[in-house]
């Protein structure tokens, strides 16, 4: 480091957990890159503050994580057009001093799907949630599929996301509780399904979204969930048959479309990822 190195940081709250630091650090190093990646955990009431100091100590770059990446669009000079879309913001460009805002979540996900192979044309696909997650998974996907249903406990937000998808895309977007009689039956004929809910995370590694006996040969499973790498979900769904895609991949592709935001420079992918698999110990 040197009076020249750029900062760049994780702010929310909680931080501590974060894979970033990992990811960024080994591909700024491993391209000799003179900048630097931290965490800070940032309360929502100082917001604000912590923006300020992004403008007075000139950071060059955020990722915004929860609970701050709708509230912290309001605060910036500038939003690009899936930040504006999608009402969040999960990355900053400090740009002479004017702070853009980006949304990367929808092209991480759009990418991890694209690097499975998987053709969406076509494609009916079943979201199981309607959170932030599910949100930037939606707007990516919902003028690229076949047809898209949102599956959520509170039914209420899922006609929600689904009418502003429908209003902004011209798409043909339906929505759903997330009670076993709609899950079943929406998967009955569901080509791609998404597990944008937090169901199967750690520690509570053992449970899963969906029943394993709705899982189809032809289906392909991706689970937004990235700890543990396999979750439930995914291995009953490799049992079964079906693809699978790991919300690993979904972290990374994020991670590395803020990383060109930043510097300018196409990400060191494999680097990257090899990175994120040790910090989950799944790396020899």
């Amino acid at each position: 480091m040197s009076g020249r190195t750029k900062l760049c940081a994780l702010i929310g709250d909680p931080v501590e957990h974060s894979l970033s630091p990992m990811m960024h650090n080994a591909a700024f190093k491993h391209l000799n890159l003179d900048f630097i990646y931290l965490a800070f955990r940032v309360e929502k009431h100082n917001l604000k503050a912590a923006i300020e100091g992004v403008r007075a100590l000139k950071i060059h770059g955020l990722n915004v994580t929860k609970p701050l990446k709708v509230d912290v669009a309001a605060l910036l000079d500038e939003l690009d057009f899936s930040a504006r879309n999608m009402g969040a913001v999960n990355t900053v460009l400090n740009q002479n001093g004017r702070l853009i805002g980006y949304n990367t979540d929808g092209v991480g996900a759009l990418s991890a799907i694209q690097e499975a192979g998987v053709e969406l044309e076509e494609l009916k696909t079943v979201i199981l949630g309607a959170g932030g997650a599910s949100r930037a998974v939606a707007h990516s996907l919902a003028n690229k599929v076949g047809e898209l249903v949102i599956l959520n406990r509170t039914i209420s937000k899922a006609e929600r996301l689904a009418s502003e998808l429908k209003k902004l895309y011209q798409s043909e977007v339906r929505y759903g509780g997330l009670d076993s009689q709609t899950v079943a039956s929406e998967l009955s004929d569901a080509d791609l399904v998404i597990n944008a809910t937090s169901v199967g995370m750690k520690p509570n590694e053992n449970a899963s979204p969906i029943n394993p006996e709705l899982i189809r040969p032809d289906m392909v499973i991706f689970d937004l969930v990235y700890n543990p790498i396999e979750t439930l979900l995914l291995r009953k769904a490799k049992e079964a048959g079906a693809k699978t895609i790991s919300g690993l991949s979904m972290l990374l592709h994020q991670g590395a479309a803020s990383f060109k935001i930043w510097t300018g420079v196409d990400a060191p992918l494999d680097v990257m990822r090899v990175a994120l698999k040790k910090a989950l110990g799944e790396y020899p």
